[in-house]
């Protein structure tokens, strides 16, 4: 065992049940780092959206600095099971879900961070709820109309435009009789 498998073993949380509310400012100075998974039916804002509630869904969170920044880095993963909008029958939908946010305490500091960071707003308070991370991953991972893909609307027969007659071109023969 190294001298960095010793530090890295002492910045990891591993539990059997993650925490509710961190800081990420203070586990970022101490460069933590959240591994474990979370029942999705502990997440409030994905309970409606999927069947399987009492699937897990896994977690695996850096917080760092660099420079002045606090970085959040990871994934989060999970396999959802959603409702097909056209059959009503169970649909898998794998997600696995990278993480990049930079933590900011207001929009204007929001827009300064680079392209390849999303915002992370703390409140006043200067903690967040875990679930909303993983909650606000899962939901940009669901598709709008969850659907299989033989359900999937046929395609229509389009006409060509340009084959179709145009109804003008009796009118514009005219015009150039003038």
């Amino acid at each position: 065992m190294t001298a960095f498998d010793i530090s890295r073993y002492h910045c990891t949380i591993m539990l059997d049940r993650l925490p509710d509310l961190i800081d990420p400012l203070e586990f970022a100075e101490k460069k933590r780092r959240i591994v474990g998974s979370m029942p999705l039916n502990t997440i409030s804002r994905i309970q409606d959206m999927v069947l399987n509630g009492e699937a897990e869904a896994k977690v695996d969170l850096e917080f760092k600095k660099e420079g002045r920044r606090v970085i959040v880095s990871g994934w989060v993963e999970a396999d959802l099971k959603l409702e097909c909008q056209c059959c009503l029958g169970p649909l898998d939908w794998p997600v696995h879900s990278e993480v990049h946010l930079g933590v900011v305490s207001s929009i204007d500091e929001g827009n300064l961070l680079p392209e390849t960071l999303e915002p992370l707003l703390l409140d006043e308070t200067g903690v967040i709820d875990l679930a909303d991370i993983v909650a606000d991953e899962l939901l940009l991972a669901i598709p709008s109309i969850p659907q299989h893909s033989h359900c999937a609307s046929p395609k229509t027969e389009t006409t060509n435009v340009d084959s179709r007659e145009n109804p003008f071109a009796v009118l514009a023969q005219l015009k150039t009789i003038r």
